[in-house]
């Protein structure tokens, strides 16, 4: 069920969207992170302004909030967005674990304003010799001897 809280959330993410356009931060998309009921971080695209590439308002917000929680997981936390999540961001939104994402527009609406994601989600679906930016395995085993002592490390934190 939609609440007014909800409703004042989804405004906040929007009002951050319009704020990041407004100062030319970057695009149109705003985020905040909620806990408890309480906003505990807010951010809005930041990509051309900072020159990079991962600046979305989500992984903004996902970056303020876990700093400010003192960990790496949002449990318990809901992300109100201005737009249904991108590729890269629906992946960081995976990996933080909030059990709720809230979002405005879809991503056909950002498409329509030349925001497309529809090229990742095909170069996800081809196998990785076929994919438009070439990726080259290279020196697997002695990467493998890392990822090995990982395996067997005491004390590491699983995530």
């Amino acid at each position: 069920m939609i609440t007014d809280k909800d409703k004042q959330f989804i405004k906040r993410a929007i009002e951050l969207s319009e704020k990041g356009m407004n100062t030319n931060a970057g695009g149109p998309f705003g985020a905040v992170i909620v806990k408890n009921g309480e906003i505990i971080a807010e951010g809005f695209n930041q990509v051309t302004s900072s020159n990079d590439p991962t600046a979305h308002a989500e992984v903004v917000a996902i970056r303020k909030a876990c700093e400010k929680l003192g960990t790496f997981q949002l449990d318990d936390c809901i992300i109100y967005t201005s737009c249904e999540p991108c590729p890269m961001c629906l992946g960081a939104i995976y990996w933080a674990r909030p059990k709720a994402v809230y979002y405005a527009c879809t991503k056909e609406d950002a498409a329509a304003i030349g925001f497309d994601d529809h090229f990742i989600y095909d170069e996800i679906d081809k196998d990785i010799e076929n994919r438009n930016v070439k990726f080259i395995n290279l020196d697997r085993e002695e990467g493998r001897k890392v990822f090995k002592k990982w395996e067997a490390k005491e004390g590491r934190i699983d995530y």
